[in-house]
This record gives C-alpha cells, structure tokens and sequence, in this order.
C-alpha cells in the first residue's frame, strides 16, 4: 500500500463473505457490491469465487477510481458503474444478482480526505458531497434552508435533542456573514449546546454533520427506494446483506426485510393462499454487531448493524 493511497479494513469481512458464500456458489455468479467504496469486500470475494463476475457501483467517481487500481487484474471481472445505489437497476439490465451489498454510510476514504469535509474533526469546506457531481452542499443547506426546516433535519436524521437552539444560531450567523467551514461550524454548535450536554455522549458536532451529510445526499431516500429493488433483482436462493452504521438506516433496513419475510395470507386462514407466501427468508437473528475484537482493529464497526436474508428458491422473481 503506498503512502498515498487509503487505509482501508473492510467491516465485518469474514461474515460478509460466509453469509454471500452459498449464494455465490451458484454456476457463473453475479454479486452486485451497490457500495464499492474502495472494494475492500469486492476484493475478498473475487479472490474466493474465480467465476464471479461483479457489478460495482458507487456515486463518488473518485472511489471507484481508486477500487479500480486496487483490485488490479481482478478489475476485468468487475463492470464499474458511477451511480446512486438506487439507480443498480439500471446497470444490472435484465440479469438477476446471486448476491447484493449494501455496505451504507460515509466511507473511510471520503472520512480521509479533509477537503470533502465529511469530518468535523478537520478543517475542511463545508461540501459533504458523496457524488461531486451533484449540486446541493452542506455550505447550500446551512446558508438557505429556513430555521425551522434545519432543526428538522437536524432532528430527524442526526437525532439532535439540540436541533432548534442549533438551527437558531445558524440563522443568526449567517445573517452577518455565511459559515465557511467545518471548524466555524464546530464552534457554533459548540457554543449553542448546553455546557452539561456536553458532558456525555461523543463530539458535541457528530450528530449535527451527520444530519447534513444525510441530507446533502438524501442517503435515507435512496436507501428506502434502493431496497426494494434489490429485493427484487435477487435469483432465487440469492443473497442480499447489508450494512447499516445509524439507527435510521438500520430501522428501514429491518422494516424492508420484515415485510419480504412476512407472510401476506390473513392469520387465521388453514392454508397459504397462492401468491401470498413470504418470498425472503431471514439469514440473521435480528441485526448482527461486531465483535469487540474487531472494533478494537477497526474503529468504524463499532456501531455496524448486519442485517441479510435470502430468497426462497420457490418464490417467483418479478422483474
């Protein structure tokens, strides 16, 4: 690894690849990694399945850049595609994926970089862009939304019990001139949260950047629209995992998957009506959290939620 190039541990690898394994064993696989980042998982699972082809997608044209060179001549078995990953449907066409990932949120990479401004902990442009195509920054949000709709996407997605006392001084400062940076961010939300709430809890800033980033990137939107499709892109005995490192994205995740493994038949009926049948079969007992052996190698899993299930061979596929 060059000095240049992104320190990288995928999270949760070894149960990534146990859990896809039996669905990548399958004649000629297709995996679809909807999350490239770097390719860390990608990497992995070409190494263990010589006939997997897969399809690579990720909105940040940088990172599959980069995912591209790593891999080296394991690249030719991947189609790398610049997308959202609600957007797979249309790189996948008509071929059904033996496996899906979803490895959700911020990468470490985009963390690395300080001028993408993801960090608070670095000073930085206020961008906060996955994709450095799109238009809508960080900077945009805090210097046009109005006060009451910036606490209520500080409350809603960084769940921010601070939210309008934080929206207020935001106001209040960009009326004499317009946040720049992360740092002058820091100190406004640092200066508007109570001294004792500050006490407990992490970096008084966390909830607030990621409430932005969340926003900036409509991460919840295309997560809710981005499941269903893969749900349906799956082969039967296909596999989709996913990775969920917040308590939004986990609570749509386990809401997704509680309807495809849930019965449509009313309760109390003798006999499954035809077509009713629950499609997915659950490969986790509820979400799965790492170890403390591998939170203590890699800091980043320390708040992963592991969710998968499986398709029932039996079940139609709908596409």
């Amino acid at each position: 690894m060059s000095a240049q190039e992104p320190q990288h541990v995928p999270v949760l690898l070894h149960r990534v690849v146990q859990l896809l394994a039996p669905a990548l064993s399958a004649p000629n696989p297709v995996l679809v990694d909807a999350t490239l980042g770097l390719g860390g998982h990608t990497k992995a699972l070409l190494e263990r399945f010589p006939a997997l082809r897969v399809v690579g997608v990720d909105r940040d044209e940088k990172a599959i850049e980069v995912a591209r060179a790593r891999l080296g001549a394991l690249a030719d078995r991947v189609r790398f595609v610049h997308a959202r990953f609600d957007e797979v449907e249309h790189a996948l066409g008509d071929e059904a994926a033996n496996g899906y990932l979803l490895d959700l949120g911020v990468s470490s990479m985009q963390l690395d970089q300080a001028q993408r401004g993801f960090a608070y902990s670095k000073e930085a442009p206020l961008d906060m862009r996955m994709d450095s195509s799109a238009e809508l920054t960080a900077a945009e949000v805090l210097a046009t939304y109005e006060e009451r709709e910036l606490a209520r996407v500080l409350r809603t997605y960084g769940e921010e019990r601070f939210a309008s006392r934080i929206a207020a001084a935001i106001v209040r400062r960009r009326s004499t001139a317009p946040l720049s940076s992360s740092a002058e961010l820091v100190r406004l939300i640092d200066d508007a949260i109570p001294a004792k709430a500050k006490r407990t809890g992490g970096h008084p800033a966390k909830r607030t950047f990621q409430a932005l980033r969340v926003e900036v990137n409509d991460e919840l939107g295309s997560l809710r629209a981005a499941l269903p499709k893969a749900l349906a892109a799956l082969a039967p005995s296909g596999r989709i995992v996913v990775l969920a490192y917040q308590s939004l994205e986990d609570r749509i995740v386990k809401e997704a998957f509680a309807r495809a493994t849930t019965s449509r038949t009313p309760i109390g009926l003798p006999v499954e009506l035809p077509g009713f049948a629950a499609e997915f079969v659950s490969l986790t007992r509820g979400a799965e959290l790492a170890s403390d052996e591998e939170i203590a190698q890699n800091s980043r899993a320390a708040s992963v939620r592991l969710r998968g299930v499986e398709r029932i061979p039996h079940a139609e596929v709908d596409r």
